[in-house]
């Protein structure tokens, strides 16, 4: 496999084969083989401020592979109603309950009614001394959305017994995190994973790179919601904040900082983010070597916040590629690679 990670980062692969089978009987037809060539790159685009930009004209943007030269995209086109697989985290523990922006379940329960359609489905996982899931993969229904949020921020099991967060060994984040996108990369959709959580990871036996990795190799996109930082500076983060801040903007995500107050309003736009995404479309490229390889998107002449979904792309098969049945690409339509070196896996 071949694994794009955004310089600011890269998104979902689609890779199908198809095969017509033949009737009972009589003259056996041709069987056509497909082999989906093409690379989908679900991309963030937002003002220098955050500001929502009105719609782009999709002639100005260009892609580049590992630092080489710049290419227009063949198709592009706003995500819309694509269905989205939703993994949502409420980080209850200790460290972040204090400052989670979510004290009941009707935001979410709202976000379901107002903004996700019949199509996209939802999980919901709770952290703390313990880690449960009270949705699995669920229509966003907000009845049933709602009541499993409550089951979430009620449940005693995450607390070990007790109704609030006082277990000082929690589930460490990024192991929380590797089992969420390990579920999800096995779903269909565009999958996201809405976190409420200031970063802290605690004593994780896993590197945010191996996260990373996780977050490519299913294009899972990660957005964290967490509480306003008024004194806003690079100081006023800590390490593990920013760590978060890095990998939600490497797998074509953000931060969201919001208040209670205004946290429905926030799911709104994190939906809206999310319709708004531009799927980038261009032909695999013919030369792939195995590793990490970047992909950065930039907007002639125009200033903007742009972040690519992280993928993994099939290395072309040498034995379809010499299957004398098999019709070649155009050459001249795939695009070109930088000379940077890909990282390991």
């Amino acid at each position: 496999m071949r694994r794009f990670r955004a310089i600011l980062p890269v998104t979902m692969f689609l890779c199908m084969a198809a095969a017509a089978q033949s009737p009972q009987g009589g003259t056996v037809p041709y069987t056509l083989h497909v082999y989906t060539d093409l690379v989908q790159v679900p991309t963030l685009v937002l003002g220098p401020s955050m500001q929502t930009l009105p719609p782009v004209d999709a002639q100005k943007f260009r892609v580049s592979l590992d630092s080489g030269p710049r290419f227009q995209p063949t198709h592009v086109r706003l995500e819309g109603d694509d269905p989205i697989t939703l993994a949502i985290l409420l980080d209850l523990s200790d460290n972040n309950a204090s400052k989670l922006p979510l004290t009941s379940s009707r935001p979410l329960a709202a976000m379901a009614l107002g903004a996700l359609r019949p199509q996209d489905h939802v999980s919901i996982y709770s952290l703390d001394c313990n880690m449960i899931r009270s949705a699995n993969n669920i229509p966003a229904d907000s009845n049933k959305i709602e009541d499993a949020i409550d089951q979430a921020l009620q449940s005693q099991v995450i607390h070990r017994g007790k109704s609030r967060a006082t277990c000082g060994n929690t589930v460490p984040l990024w192991n929380a995190f590797s089992f969420i996108i390990q579920q999800l990369a096995e779903k269909p959709g565009r999958r996201v994973i809405l976190a409420f959580t200031d970063g802290y990871d605690g004593r994780s036996n896993i590197s945010r790179n191996d996260i990373e990795s996780l977050i490519t190799d299913g294009g899972v996109t990660v957005i964290g919601v967490s509480n306003p930082i008024f004194a806003y500076s690079p100081e006023s983060f800590d390490d593990w904040e920013r760590a978060f801040s890095v990998l939600c903007q490497r797998s074509g995500g953000l931060i969201l900082r919001t208040t209670d107050k205004e946290l429905p309003q926030t799911l709104r736009r994190f939906v809206d983010l999310l319709r708004g995404r531009y799927i980038l479309e261009f032909p695999r490229p013919s030369i792939m070597t195995p590793g990490m390889h970047s992909i950065a998107v930039t907007l002639e002449g125009t200033r903007a916040f742009i972040r690519p979904s992280s993928l993994t792309v099939p290395i072309p098969d040498p034995a379809i590629l010499k299957d004398p049945t098999t019709i070649p690409s155009d050459p001249s339509r795939k695009p070109p690679f930088g000379k940077q070196t890909p990282q390991p896996k």
